[in-house]
Formats: C-alpha cells, structure tokens, sequence
C-alpha cells in the first residue's frame, strides 16, 4: 500500500517499461566523466563507484566511453575499442547485474574537442567540420584548454569508419560542429 501511494505520488518513483528494460523506478545515474580511467582502460575502482549507486531494476549510464582511439579527447577517459577494455567493463557491469541494476554505454567519440596529443601518430583530430573550436578556459579559471585544427572527414570517409550513428550533440560535440 505505501509503495502504490508514493508511486501516485512521487512520479519518478513509479516503475517504467523502457524498451526490453523493466526499470522499477525512473531515477537515473547520469553519466559522468570521471576521468580516472588510466591508459583509457576502465579500473578495478570502478566497481567501488557504480556499485554503491546501483538500485534494484535501476538505470545506470556509464561515463563516456570512446569507441576508438581517434575518439579521445580527455586525459584517462575509458574505451571500449579493444578486447581489453571490453574485459575491464565485465567485472563493473557485473557488479551492477548482481545488484539488479541495468547498465548502458556511453559511446562518444569527441571530434573536434580533441588535440594533437591525444591523437593516434599525433595526427589531427578527425570531425565533420575543419572549423577549430576556440580555447576555452578550463573550470579552474586559470589553464586554458586547447583544441588542435581538426581534419574534416570526407563524405568517402565515412563508411570506412561506421555503419550507422546517433548524434549526441552536447558540449562542443559532434553536432555543433
């Protein structure tokens, strides 16, 4: 009886159906770049940090997680291009099964937001646009972040690298490029 009234109550405590997902209520851990995943390898910590955060038929979104090794733009920021971060996400997203959680993969990949430094051979970042994003000054308020020319994909290009996408147009991302 509790449960019914807070249900009516409290919206986002009522049980969702999102898509084959029973979620049993609708709060979600959104995602969060934590940048502790060094190499771009997600670390054993992290099952000390989605766990405790897990809920019965919850939903947890992972932090970004860069499909390849072009798609880095920020220092320890984990992936999923290689047989070894796929086995270093198992143990997280098993903590979150064990605890009845749902787990979703944030892929990105961050385009322009990238530099030199962080490119393969220390190419130019690959976008959709050779449009440079200006530098932006970092939460500190003090460093400033800089962003290398990026190299436009050609039209030619683009099945090379993908069959499909969905564009996630935040933070200087993709779309706004």
């Amino acid at each position: 009886m509790e449960n019914a009234v807070a249900e009516k109550s409290i919206p986002l405590l009522a049980p969702y159906k999102m898509g084959l997902f029973n979620l049993s209520h609708r709060v979600v851990l959104a995602p969060l770049t934590r940048q502790r995943s060094y190499g771009n390898v997600p670390q054993p910590h992290a099952v000390l940090y989605y766990s405790p955060r897990t809920s019965p038929g919850g939903l947890l979104i992972a932090e970004a997680t860069g499909v390849s090794d072009t798609a880095q733009g920020y220092q320890d920021t984990p992936g999923i291009w290689t047989k070894g971060h796929v086995e270093a996400w198992k143990p997280i997203v098993e903590a979150v099964h064990a605890k009845g959680g749902v787990f979703f993969c944030q892929i990105w990949h961050v385009g322009r937001v990238s530099n030199r430094g962080f490119q393969p051979n220390g190419q130019a970042p690959i976008s959709c646009s050779d449009k440079p994003l200006m530098p932006q000054i970092r939460s500190n308020g003090i460093d400033e972040a800089m962003f290398s020319p990026p190299r436009r994909l050609s039209t030619e290009e683009v099945p090379s690298i993908v069959d499909g996408m969905r564009v996630d147009g935040v933070h200087g991302c993709m779309r706004p490029q």
